[in-house]
């Protein structure tokens, strides 16, 4: 195998066939049409990474179903490897309606009941682990069995890979806030880079401030902690260096899947080599972009067009800290 076919990263976690309505400012029992999209937050980073011209390989899981189908179809569609898509026939694919009330209000209806083949994904479904660059993981995959050995199992088995972990926390998946923080903490050792946004942070460290979430990030053991604070900006340290880059400023129509583009967008930054600064200011273009669109997988952006959008908003360079020590 040339090295334009090895693989380079490997997304696992969560997908989704995502119903989302054509009106906006609709409540769902007034809606009466819907596109129906690639979505979940792993596989919406795989197709972020494919659009940057990398090679991805997703590990999730979906039913044997027609939405299971989709969600190979569409996958492979968008340049991603989805020869290791676990096909379950106990659960069906998951399905998401969301209600569009911009620029803040997204709320998510998840059909995941009783579970989802994506949570039944084991450690026996894992590919050879030596073969990525970074392998991506979530939070929601660390919620419950089988899943939760899976990812252990991953990083355990790593050697060399970067991991990333999108702390990814959803409430409904979880039974109060002491179960995740106890989890995160007992894989925080083993990951190289977490990101999160304020509430996600707090949940995984007890601390609510961005600096101090991020310091308690950084002593749990990860080399980089990014902490989202949405139209505020980002904050990212390592333990030589602070990073704060403030939002790009857009009109939002659906703010999901723009931490998802945010994810891809850092992925990219790490195989590219790039400083920090330049990463976080890049993913924080990504994730504006897809905020400004309706759907989450198909809106994901290529390099070009995160170029043209660092270019239409300079105040944004001219605002960026770089602290290094």
């Amino acid at each position: 195998m040339d090295d334009s076919q090895v693989p380079q990263v490997l997304v696992v976690g969560r997908c989704s066939v995502d119903l989302y309505p054509f009106e906006v400012g609709v409540r769902l029992e007034d809606v009466a049409s819907f596109g129906k999209y690639l979505g979940g937050s792993a596989t919406n980073v795989a197709v972020a990474c494919a659009r940057y011209g990398h090679r991805v390989t997703a590990l999730t899981g979906v039913g044997d179903d027609p939405f299971g189908r989709f969600v190979v179809n569409e996958l492979e569609r968008f340049g991603v490897d989805a020869s290791h898509v676990v096909v379950n026939r106990r659960f069906n694919t998951p399905v998401t309606f969301c209600e569009i009330f911009p620029p803040e209000n997204f709320p998510l209806y998840f059909y995941r009941q009783p579970t989802t083949p994506d949570l039944e994904i084991a450690p026996g479904d894992l590919p050879d682990l030596d073969r990525y660059e970074i392998i991506w993981l979530t939070g929601t995959g660390l919620a419950v069995e089988p899943s939760r050995s899976a990812h252990h199992a991953i990083l355990a088995a790593r050697r060399d890979a970067t991991v990333v972990l999108d702390l990814d926390y959803r409430e409904r998946f979880w039974i109060g806030e002491s179960t995740p923080r106890r989890v995160f903490s007992d894989v925080l050792g083993s990951v190289d880079v977490a990101i999160g946004n304020v509430e996600e942070c707090r949940i995984a460290t007890g601390e609510a401030e961005p600096e101090r979430a991020a310091d308690a990030l950084l002593d749990a053991g990860v080399s980089i902690a990014i902490v989202k604070q949405g139209g505020y900006g980002t904050l990212a340290k390592s333990s030589t260096e602070r990073v704060f880059v403030p939002a790009t400023h857009i009109d939002v129509l659906n703010g999901l899947g723009a931490g998802d583009a945010f994810g891809g967008a850092v992925c990219h930054g790490l195989l590219s080599g790039w400083e920090l600064g330049e990463t976080i200011a890049f993913a924080s273009a990504a994730g504006a972009i897809v905020a400004s669109r309706i759907a989450c997988a198909p809106a994901m952006p290529t390099d070009d067009e995160v170029r043209a959008l660092i270019a239409q908003h300079p105040e944004v360079a001219d605002d960026v800290e770089v602290w290094r020590r």
